[in-house]
């Protein structure tokens, strides 16, 4: 089972970069799978359904979500109803959207995609610890093979939450900070992890946004409205080999690609 994960899409440049170079990398890699945080991908910020359907004309099959979720007032019109995308399942309960997904790649076999947000300086939600305890005998009744996308701020939360699972879930891939780390591993029971799986958008940039207004931000410390910078652009993501029986990962790779 081979699966493609995508890190956070920021803005149009993001979404130019899986147009362009997406396609060569399915090709090189010929995934069951391709996974992405969408999150970002329309203006820097939440999703619309126009930005939706580029991104799974360009590709992708799955769009996970995070604390920018609800910034695009028309998602609240879709998200019942659009089964590809997941949103962190540690919302309220009465939250829009579905917080996992059971999809079938082309040759029938079930993949379970878990979102989960991290707590530490980040929203007050549900312990993504114990949520995940309850997700999980739900999803393994059908499949073995689970991918979990923990949109998280601290380190510590993210790695701490792949010891707690190893073994229980395919791989722990974080995203919300938009720089891929070299940390990629197999845990000994057989998860897959990395801390962040990066950004899929513009090179030049901080995080994605225009240099010079994060720069006078940090300078000012007055409020700056943040654009999504121009310029190179750059896909990162994370490539997973996966005992589908098992559920456990074979291996796992990181991808960095930059067109100017």
């Amino acid at each position: 089972m081979r699966v493609l994960f995508l890190g956070d899409i920021v803005g149009r440049p993001g979404r130019r970069a899986v147009r362009e170079l997406l396609p060569s990398i399915i090709d090189k890699y010929e995934p069951h799978l391709v996974i992405a945080n969408g999150e970002n991908a329309a203006g820097g910020n939440g999703i619309t359904r126009k930005t939706a359907d580029e991104l799974f004309l360009s590709g992708i099959d799955i769009l996970t979500m995070g604390n920018h979720v609800w910034d695009q007032k028309e998602v609240y019109d879709f998200i019942d109803r659009e089964k590809r995308i997941v949103r962190p399942a540690n919302y309220p309960p009465d939250s829009p959207g579905q917080g996992y997904v059971i999809t079938c790649t082309a040759d029938n076999t079930k993949i379970g995609v878990i979102n989960l947000s991290g707590r530490v300086f980040m929203h007050p939600l549900d312990c993504p610890f114990r949520f995940l305890d309850q997700l999980l005998p739900l999803i393994r009744k059908e499949t073995e093979v689970i991918i979990v996308d923990f949109h998280a701020e601290a380190t510590s939360e993210k790695m701490a939450l792949a010891w707690y699972a190893d073994g229980r879930v395919s791989a722990i891939l974080g995203t919300h900070t938009h720089i891929q780390t070299s940390d990629e591993r197999i845990l000994p029971e057989g998860t897959g992890y990395i801390t962040d799986a990066g950004m899929t958008g513009p090179r030049d940039s901080v995080l994605g946004v225009k240099v010079e207004s994060v720069i006078s931000k940090f300078l000012s410390l007055r409020p700056v409205r943040f654009k999504v910078a121009s310029g190179p652009i750059q896909l990162n993501a994370i490539y997973l080999e996966i005992d589908q029986e098992k559920g456990t990962t074979k291996s796992i790779e990181r991808i960095n690609v930059i067109k100017n």
